[in-house]
């Protein structure tokens, strides 16, 4: 892990707490370009009540309207949770160069946990690394899930 990353992984995870207050789950990404975040975006689904509106999709949506395209060259996208299928399916295809996960996700995980979408012979193969900032962004979703379970078992939502 490079202090950049570490750096643009804090900024991610700013991003998660935006999520977090809302009562979303807490997942936040910022993609940079040379050494520049041009677009941020966090978890939405509940809010727009669209199973779409994930950290990183957002966040390509963003990134493609500050460049003018659907390319994103030279682009890092730095997210707390490791991307799902549909997501690494957007990586893929907007041509983001590299991935930096933190939190790993046994159970969605595309990058390594479950599958690794990257390592199939698309058209595409981003560099992935994961892991950076781990605790943090684990015990955000930690906590948040703790407070939900906390919420419902007090009947309140």
């Amino acid at each position: 892990m490079t202090e950049q990353d570490r750096q643009f992984m804090l900024a991610a995870i700013e991003e998660a707490k935006k999520a977090f207050a809302l009562g979303e789950v807490p997942v936040g990404a910022v993609i940079v370009q040379d050494g520049n975040i041009i677009a941020r975006g966090y978890n939405l689904r509940e809010t727009h009540k669209n199973a779409a509106a994930h950290a990183e999709l957002l966040a390509i949506h963003a990134a493609c309207d500050t460049l003018g395209g659907w390319r994103l060259p030279r682009c890092t996208l730095y997210v707390t949770l490791e991307p799902c299928p549909m997501c690494t399916g957007a990586i893929i295809n907007s041509r983001i160069d590299r991935v930096v996960f933190g939190a790993h996700d046994p159970k969605a995980g595309s990058c390594g946990s479950l599958v690794d979408l990257f390592a199939l012979p698309y058209n595409h193969q981003p560099e992935c690394e994961g892991g950076v900032l781990e605790q943090e962004c684990a015990t955000l979703l930690s906590d948040f899930f703790r407070q939900l379970r906390k919420k419902r078992k007090a009947g309140t939502r």
